[in-house]
């Protein structure tokens, strides 16, 4: 019997170049997986402090890369380390997304293993000497567990950590920002913009289409009111909206849109210059919150080991 079967195929054998045409340049500073264990440890003889951006592999109509909150909170991330002196730790790509799932492509987990990992990963970067953690997360569905690592870090561990998404509102100059007056979520015209600036090359406008809406006429009848900018309205759509199906609440993605868009804006609309206003107001924000911290909690301090 042949330990092997022995290869027919007539496929003409491909040549590599010297260079991997898919290798980026390094162009951007302080993103942990593109430098060395030598440069971090050069880092962390004045430093501590590291972002660690948590987004999904979700669906994103048919005009946005599955990979949009991965892809563009990590690119804020990365924006943010350019302007102040902190590391970018991405650890991993999937977030909790099961109503999303009708969705080809898209990759969920449980809330139980996704606090797990970022936690566990955590601890190994505690014990090299990093002390303070800031989780950007870049994905609703992942909003509670986030507050929840950053409480297991702060309650369990010598790290400290905080909810960027919480610690920027001080510093927002939201007066900067478009002005939204229309019901716009999930892969609509905010978001896209947002990706048509950090990621301009995964966007493919001429797919995008018309999305019907089908909320439960309760839902429906909150919009206009989310519009005129009632937070509570807002509060109680969102804890009975985009849930999925075994809640039996009729709001999973596909039982509210056709597109897996969560908008009635025109995805026409969307452009590059939204997406960069939205991001230089978080940048701002951040750099600014994170030289406060930096300059109310020196490196070092604390109780001694």
């Amino acid at each position: 019997m042949q330990a092997h079967a022995e290869s027919t195929s007539d496929h003409e054998w491909i040549t590599l170049p010297e260079t991997n045409p898919l290798a980026k340049p390094a162009e951007t500073k302080n993103l942990i997986p593109d430098m060395t264990w030598a440069e971090v440890a050069e880092y962390l003889e004045t430093n501590d402090m590291v972002i660690i951006p948590i987004g999904a592999i979700e669906q994103h109509g048919p005009q946005g890369p599955l990979g949009t909150d991965f892809l563009n909170g990590t690119e804020r991330a990365k924006l943010v380390a350019q302007y102040t002196d902190v590391l970018v730790a991405p650890i991993m790509n999937v977030g909790n997304s099961p109503y999303h799932l009708d969705f080809p492509g898209t990759i969920s987990v449980s809330p139980e293993t996704l606090q797990q990992v970022y936690f566990e990963a955590v601890q190994s970067m505690i014990g090299q000497g990093f002390k303070r953690f800031l989780l950007l997360n870049a994905h609703g569905g992942n909003s509670a567990t986030t507050s929840y690592i950053v409480d297991r870090i702060n309650q369990e561990t010598p790290g400290i950590a905080v909810n960027l998404g919480t610690a920027v509102r001080p510093f927002l100059e939201t007066d900067k920002l478009a002005k939204r007056n229309h019901f716009d979520r999930h892969g609509g015209v905010n978001e896209t913009s947002r990706s048509l600036y950090l990621q301009p090359n995964l966007v493919d406008l001429e797919r995008a289409k018309k999305t019907k809406l089908h909320m439960l006429p309760h839902l429906r009848d909150m919009v206009p009111e989310i519009e005129a900018g009632d937070d509570t309205a807002r509060l109680v759509f969102l804890v009975e909206a985009l849930k999925q199906e075994s809640t039996g609440k009729g709001t999973d993605t596909k039982d509210m849109t056709d597109t897996g868009v969560w908008s009635e804006q025109d995805l026409s609309l969307a452009n590059a210059e939204i997406g960069r206003k939205d991001t230089e107001v978080f940048v701002n924000a951040a750099v600014q919150f994170i030289d406060r911290w930096k300059e109310l909690r020196p490196v070092g301090a604390g109780p001694k080991k």
